[in-house]
C-alpha cells in the first residue's frame, strides 16, 4: 500500500505542477506537432524524397562493385506502388556529359539547396573494395558530400549511411563471405519497411525517447532533492516505509508517467499526424521499458551528485541538450567532428533511438544487437552503482 501511495504522490505532483506538466507533456506534443508541420513535407504528400546526384568515376564497367552501388540508387528511384514517391530522385551525368563537370555543378546545386546529397563513387573503387576483400576487411569507400545547414541534407545523409551497411553485406555475400543465412537483399536496402517513410513515422520515436528522457532527467532526481531539501523524506523515515520501497514507488509512478505520455503522442502521431508505425512487437516494447529504465538511472545519478534540488536541475540542464541533439532523435547524425561522434558512441539515446526505430522498421540498425542493448544497459549498472554509493537520503544523516 505505501509504494503505490509512493506512485500515486510522484504521479500526481508532476500533473499537477503546471511548469512539470508543461515539459512532460505538453512541450513533447508540442514539438511533434512543429517538427512535423516544418519538416513533414520534404517530398509531396508528406513523404520523403530526396534530390540526390550520383557520379561514377569508377570504370570497372558492368558487374563490377561500382555497378552494385549505383544498382541500389536506381532501385531507390523507382517507385515501389503506383501514386507513391521513390525515395530518391536520382540526377545521373547524361553519356557524352563530363562527369567532373556535372559533378561541379551538382555541387554547386548542393550549396544553393537544390541537391540534398551529392554521392561520389571514386576512381578505382571496386579494386579498392576487391583489395579490402582480398585483406579480409570489407569496405565501400563512398564519398558523401551533404549540407551540415540543411534538415533535409542531414536526413538523406543518414539514410545513405545506413544503405552503406547494407551495399556492404551484399558485396560481402557476392564475394562468398556470408552464407544465405546472412544475405541481405539490395532492394530492401531501404527505409520504411520497403514502401517509403514518412518523416512523421521517423520523427514519433525520436519525441517518445525524448519524453522519457526528460522524465527522468528532471523527474527523478527533482522528486529526491527537493523532498529532501523540504524535509519531507524525514517524514517518510518516520514510517514503516522503507528506501527500496519508497524507490519502488517512486519507479512504478515513473513508469506509470512514461506510459501517460506514450499513450499521447502516440495517439496524436497515428490518428491526428497519419503516422503507419505500431509500437506493437515485443521488442519494440522491450526497447521502451528499457528506454525508461536508462533515462530513471540517470535520473537517480544526477540525485547522487547534487546536494540540492537546484544543484540537480543545474546538472540535468546541463546533460539536456548535448545528449538529446547528439543522439538522432529529431534528424540522423552524420558526417560530426570526430569528437561529437566520441560523444554519439557513448551516449545511450544513441542506440536507443537507432534500436526503437530498427525494431519499428523505420530505419537499418548499423550497430549490432549486442551494442542497441548492451550500452544502456551498461549505463544502468554504472548509474545505479554510483548512486548506491553516494546518494543521501537524509542530509542530518
Amino acid at each position: 500500500m505505501g509504494i503505490l501511495r509512493v506512485a500515486r504522490a510522484h504521479l500526481v505532483t508532476a500533473l499537477r505542477e503546471r511548469v512539470t506538466l508543461f515539459w512532460f507533456l505538453i512541450f513533447p506534443v508540442f514539438l511533434l506537432v512543429l517538427l512535423s508541420a516544418v519538416f513533414g513535407r520534404i517530398g509531396e504528400g508528406g513523404g520523403m524524397q530526396f534530390e540526390i546526384a550520383l557520379v561514377d568515376l569508377d570504370s570497372a564497367g558492368e558487374g563490377s562493385f561500382s555497378s552494385i552501388v549505383v544498382g541500389v540508387f536506381e532501385e531507390l528511384s523507382s517507385p515501389r506502388e503506383e501514386g507513391k514517391e521513390s525515395l530518391f530522385a536520382l540526377h545521373r551525368p547524361a553519356a557524352d556529359e563530363d562527369p567532373a563537370a556535372f559533378l561541379a555543378d551538382e555541387t554547386a546545386r548542393l550549396q544553393r539547396g537544390q541537391r540534398a546529397a551529392v554521392v561520389v563513387i571514386p576512381e578505382g573503387f571496386s579494386v579498392g573494395v576487391q583489395s579490402a576483400l582480398m585483406a579480409a576487411d570489407g569496405g565501400s569507400p563512398l564519398v558523401v558530400r551533404y549540407s551540415e545547414g540543411s534538415a533535409a541534407s542531414e536526413v538523406a545523409a543518414g539514410i545513405i549511411e545506413g544503405m552503406v551497411a547494407g551495399v556492404d553485406r551484399e558485396i560481402q555475400r557476392r564475394a562468398g563471405r556470408l552464407s544465405e543465412a546472412g544475405e541481405v537483399v539490395v532492394s530492401d536496402v531501404t527505409v520504411g519497411g520497403g514502401e517509403g517513410s514518412e518523416y512523421i513515422d521517423f520523427l514519433l520515436p525520436g519525441i517518445i525517447l525524448m519524453g522519457f528522457f526528460v522524465n527522468g532527467l528532471f523527474g527523478i532526481p527533482g522528486s529526491i532533492l527537493f523532498a529532501r531539501d523540504r524535509k519531507v523524506l524525514r517524514r517518510y523515515w518516520v514510517t514503516p516505509l522503507s528506501v527500496p520501497r519508497y524507490l519502488l514507488g517512486l519507479s512504478l509512478g515513473h513508469l506509470t508517467l512514461c506510459a501517460i505520455q506514450f499513450a499521447l503522442l502516440f495517439i496524436i502521431g497515428r490518428f491526428a499526424l497519419g503516422a503507419r508505425i505500431a509500437f506493437s512487437g515485443l521488442d519494440t516494447i522491450g526497447i521502451l521499458v528499457l528506454a525508461a529504465a536508462t533515462f530513471m538511472a540517470f535520473g537517480f545519478l544526477i540525485a547522487s551528485l547534487a546536494r540540492t534540488g537546484n544543484a540537480g536541475m543545474a546538472i540535468a540542464n546541463v546533460l539536456n541538450m548535448p545528449m538529446m541533439f547528439l543522439s538522432g532523435l529529431f534528424f540522423p547524425v552524420a558526417g560530426l567532428p570526430a569528437f561529437l561522434r566520441a560523444i554519439i558512441r557513448v551516449n545511450p539515446m544513441s542506440y536507443l533511438a537507432e534500436g526503437l526505430r530498427a525494431s519499428l522498421g523505420v530505419q537499418a540498425a548499423t550497430q549490432s544487437i549486442l551494442l542497441l542493448v548492451g550500452v544502456p544497459l551498461l549505463w544502468i549498472l554504472v548509474s545505479a552503482a554510483i548512486a548506491a554509493r553516494r546518494l543521501r537520503w537524509d542530509v542530518a544523516r
